[in-house]
């Protein structure tokens, strides 16, 4: 009997060591399942964290690279006032800056004035409703229509207006480019077949300023002044002059402000009222900047002020 209890008690005990083993090990077992779901866990969420800042580098270097320098501005007959103008077969061209200076640059129109070859042997309205003009200047007052583009002046030292203003143009581009703004240019060789209406549809569409650069007629170096809007209420009140006036008025006190800062001689007070297809035509701010006349000086630092002036101007306007 007694000998029959040992043997049970050590059935007992034996099988009580052998599930203390038993737990041990599936303890073992836990622990190491759980230290390789961590794991497991840890390296996919590095894997994916890897994987999303390459996803992101790609993103950024796929943006660099689909940012462009520049893009080409077709016309386009279905803008506001398109139809009314009859030489627009050439193409603007909308530069951009490379400088993280803002957010979301302003885009500024450069318009190197006239160079539109047989554009005088076209006519264009004057003003988009068909009403005559208020003021004279190089079209007569009570005129409905004008020529699409004319060939400008001669500078007296035998430069072409046109060639002149194209030259100061590009070099606003590059200072504009430089200070973090995008450039809509006009025009950039001798022949841009868009007349005055043309030019400033594209503006309307494509900027948010428009500045069309000119010499005076005259040849008593006169100094720089832009083209304001006429004190005629008939005029004023047609539109878009009638929403856009003023804005034109703040552009160009902002841009003769500055380049009289730059030692540009300044005529009168800096203004002359002309209704200009331009501004008759113009749904953004928008001037007619005449930078000189045919005696002013065409000398390299002065055009690289008046390039500076402009540009600060248009900084000035926009702050």
């Amino acid at each position: 009997m007694k000998k029959r209890i040992k043997i049970v008690i050590a059935v007992i005990v034996l099988a009580a060591a052998v599930c203390a083993c038993m737990l041990v090990l599936r303890g073992k077992r836990i622990s190491q399942m759980e230290r390789e779901q961590e794991e497991n866990v840890q390296d996919k969420s590095g894997q994916a964290k890897a994987d999303k800042d390459d996803g992101e580098q790609m993103t950024e270097k796929k943006t660099e690279q689909e940012r462009p320098d520049k893009e080409k501005i077709e016309w386009n007959a279905e803008w506001t006032y398109a139809e009314n103008s009859k030489i627009h077969t050439g193409t603007a061209i909308l530069y951009y800056t490379q400088s993280d200076v803002y957010p979301e640059p302003k885009t500024i129109c450069i318009n190197a004035g006239h160079g539109t070859e047989g554009g005088s042997s076209e006519s264009t309205l004057c003003h988009p409703d068909g009403s005559p003009k208020v003021t004279g200047g190089s079209t007569s007052k009570g005129a409905v229509k004008a020529t699409a583009i004319n060939e400008g002046t001669t500078l007296l030292d035998g430069t072409s207006e046109a060639d002149m203003n194209l030259k100061i143009a590009k070099l606003v581009k590059t200072k504009l480019l430089e200070e973090g703004f995008n450039v809509l240019m006009i025009r950039e060789s001798k022949d841009a077949q868009l007349d005055n209406i043309a030019r400033t549809v594209i503006a309307n569409n494509n900027a948010d300023c428009h500045i069309s650069i000119h010499y005076d007629s005259t040849e008593s170096d006169k100094g720089a002044f832009y083209i304001s809007v006429p004190e005629d209420e008939t005029y004023r009140s047609m539109e878009p002059v009638a929403s856009n006036w003023e804005k034109h008025h703040h552009l160009g006190q902002a841009l003769i402000a500055r380049l009289e800062d730059e030692g540009i001689k300044i005529y009168g007070e800096g203004s002359m009222p002309i209704d200009l297809t331009q501004t008759s035509y113009s749904t953004i701010p928008s001037v007619d900047l005449e930078v000189g006349d045919r005696a002013s000086s065409a000398a390299e630092e002065t055009l690289e002020s008046i390039a500076d002036g402009i540009t600060a101007g248009v900084y000035s306007y926009f702050k």
